[in-house]
């Protein structure tokens, strides 16, 4: 991926958001209200909720389906993880990757299995599961449907209620891989930025 040397659409600063914009905001994602709870040891507002603040309706709503995935999962939130991830990957999001790395790993994903992500799974070291979740990913990114094969090996380890929200986070955060590619959204500044061998590149589709 060529990363933009400055973002196409700037994140709209905290000082700038008028009562109506922070209060729509509120109260769907437990990690963005923290951001957004005004106390002196909040941390600083990540660029992604900048961008969101220009578009306050919408923001509003995509947090409240974001927050369904991220805080209350049908999914095994390691799981979710490592789908998000492939598709950060796939897609040349290295704000997605980041982001997500860093939770993977807080949930146990280590090192190696993390860098394996970005070879699939092809991968050595995969469980059967992980591997599925990896093949569910890369056939939704390039075929758009899942094959019959994989949706009866899926049936085997998740219940409707599961099936239905894997498809829903792999679109999902393909949607905002693409958001963050187009504004060219930079990384946080407390972030640090991640070498270049560790960063998505984009990948030739079929």
């Amino acid at each position: 991926m060529t990363e933009a040397t400055a973002p196409r659409l700037v994140p709209l600063p905290v000082h700038e958001w008028d009562e109506r914009t922070i209060a729509m905001l509120c109260g769907h994602v437990g990690a963005a209200d923290r951001y957004l709870s005004g106390e002196p040891d909040a941390p600083r507002m990540p660029n992604i909720l900048g961008v969101f603040a220009h578009h306050t309706e919408l923001a509003s709503a995509w947090l409240a389906f974001n927050g369904l995935l991220l805080e209350r999962p049908a999914l095994d939130p390691l799981d979710r993880e490592l789908v998000i991830l492939r598709v950060a990957w796939r897609s040349g999001s290295g704000y997605e990757w980041s982001q997500h790395a860093r939770m993977a790993a807080g949930l146990g994903l280590d090192e190696h299995q993390i860098r394996a992500v970005r070879h699939g799974p092809a991968a050595p070291g995969w469980s059967p599961v992980q591997r599925l979740l990896l093949t569910t990913t890369d056939e939704l990114l390039e075929r758009h449907c899942v094959t019959d094969r994989t949706w009866t090996e899926l049936a085997r380890h998740f219940d409707e209620r599961q099936l239905i929200e894997l498809l829903f986070v792999a679109g999902s955060y393909l949607c905002l891989a693409m958001v963050f590619n187009s504004v060219a959204l930079q990384p946080d500044p407390e972030i640090d930025r991640p070498r270049p061998s560790e960063l998505p590149e984009m990948e030739e589709q079929p």
